[in-house]
């Protein structure tokens, strides 16, 4: 998809904020610190839209952003490792549950993994959540400029397996290395009904 505009519309910090309207989302989830924000910034070729951060934890409410007039990118908050008290984590948690749960325009959940990491439980536990809940979604490795060939490989098998899905895409921020192909997917669902 070629961009010709995109900006942000707003951030949530409760349920009750979630916007209205029929255009389809596609919703960006994964640890913190992943290269959640440069994944998006990189698809729809603009800096800064999806705020960056070497301190994990920052994105703190669902975020909105509208491209082409025409799709929501959904910046969600990061989970896992962010330095943040328990209580904030559990409403972040009520908050993304309840985006995912209620929004029948959501198309499509990229789950970012860091490439660098080893697999865990948390990203396992929310692909089945995703599962559970009828919710399509696609595993995108980042940072896999900083892998040599044989370690990329071994990681996008590793999560392959422990995810238990079909394959992985890898992506750069740094190089934009796979970023046609996580449009072809995303055009994919935003094709179905």
């Amino acid at each position: 998809m070629k961009v010709i505009d995109a900006k942000f519309i707003k951030s949530v910090f409760k349920k009750s904020g979630l916007p209205e309207g029929q255009m389809p989302e596609i919703a960006f989830s994964g640890r913190s610190n992943v290269g959640k924000s440069s994944l998006i910034n990189t698809l729809i070729n603009r800096k800064g839209i999806a705020k960056t951060s070497s301190t994990p934890g920052r994105t703190q409410s669902i975020n909105f952003i509208d491209v082409n007039n025409s799709i929501y990118f959904v910046d969600l908050p990061g989970y896992g490792y962010a330095r943040v008290p328990d209580s904030v984590k559990k409403d972040w948690q009520h908050l993304i549950e309840g985006y995912l749960e209620k929004r029948d325009n959501l198309k499509l959940v990229i789950l970012i993994i860091d490439s660098r990491r080893d697999p865990r439980d948390e990203e396992a536990q929310f692909a089945d959540w995703l599962k559970l809940n009828g919710i399509p979604y696609v595993v995108v490795i980042t940072k896999i400029d900083k892998l040599k060939k044989g370690k990329r490989m071994k990681s996008y098998s590793a999560w392959q397996k422990f995810l238990e899905v079909d394959k992985v895409l890898p992506f750069s921020a740094t190089t934009g290395e796979g970023k046609s192909g996580i449009w072809s997917v995303i055009g994919q669902h935003l094709n179905t009904k």
